[in-house]
């Protein structure tokens, strides 16, 4: 749903945790900049592709149409699923495709937004898939609509380094109130968005759950609690563009 008190570029969701989480949707203008871009890339791959093509005869003739192929439809698909929902040019831009609920896109998802394309392109230039996005609150186009997905502006995505040291879950040493829960949950979700001395900072004021620790050694131990808390899950950190600290928020304790 829409925040019914900030700008309608803002679309709130919340988490089966509680958690609420407000995304900023790209326009048609950052989403046309983000698609010229690729499209730049792919021009430059391609031509590098003719050059090596020519010299191939008829066969690099082959592999050329069979390159543009790829690049046209596979491009993007691969981006969104390897690059966190990040084409190049989205990158660049600072917008990602997400599902409807935050989560990152994944290969279904990529490939029907992306094989609907053609229709979104239909008459010319884009025209359905740029209605499709007017007349809907949170920008969609066709493709969106039939996968599920969101275009957003955010300031980085990426995963919380699961693997890194391997981060995993933990259960709390003692039982916490419900607003220790959804501090420690908020910290996990964040962390990845804090700079090192303010995420130091905030692991120190966890006081019991880090005692002993301290520096990083204290942060990892309050994502491991906070991944436990929520099922023992990798989390994916949103972290949105322009969007103050209490914009993203959890509401386990206030109903929020």
């Amino acid at each position: 749903m829409i925040a019914g008190d900030r700008l309608d570029t803002i679309f709130q969701i919340a988490t089966p945790e509680g958690c609420a989480i407000d995304l900023r949707v790209a326009g048609p203008v950052a989403r046309a900049r983000a698609w010229f871009l690729d499209f730049l890339v792919r021009l430059m791959i391609w031509l590098l592709l003719a050059i090596s093509a020519s010299m191939l005869g008829d066969f690099g003739f082959g592999l050329l149409l069979l390159g543009a192929f790829l690049l046209e439809w596979f491009y993007p698909i691969v981006f969104e699923v390897y690059g966190q929902g990040q084409t190049p040019g989205k990158r660049s831009c600072g917008l990602a495709v997400v599902h409807d609920d935050g989560r990152p896109i994944g290969w279904s998802a990529a490939f029907i937004r992306n094989t609907l394309r053609g229709i979104d392109f239909l008459p010319l230039l884009y025209a359905a898939g740029f209605v499709s996005s007017l007349m809907n609150a949170q920008g969609k186009r066709i493709g969106d609509l039939a996968a599920g997905t969101l275009v957003v502006h955010v300031a980085g995505v990426r995963r919380l380094p699961a693997g890194e040291g391997d981060v995993g879950g933990e259960a709390p040493p003692f039982a916490l109130t419900r607003d220790e829960q959804v501090a420690v949950i908020e910290f996990s979700q964040r962390v990845a968005a804090l700079t090192p001395e303010r995420a130091a900072e905030l692991a120190a004021a966890a006081g019991p759950l880090t005692a002993g620790l301290d520096g990083e050694a204290a942060q990892r131990r309050l994502q491991r609690i906070g991944n436990f808390l929520l099922g023992n899950r990798v989390l994916t950190v949103i972290a949105v563009a322009a969007a103050p600290d209490d914009e993203r928020r959890c509401g386990l304790g206030s109903g929020g």
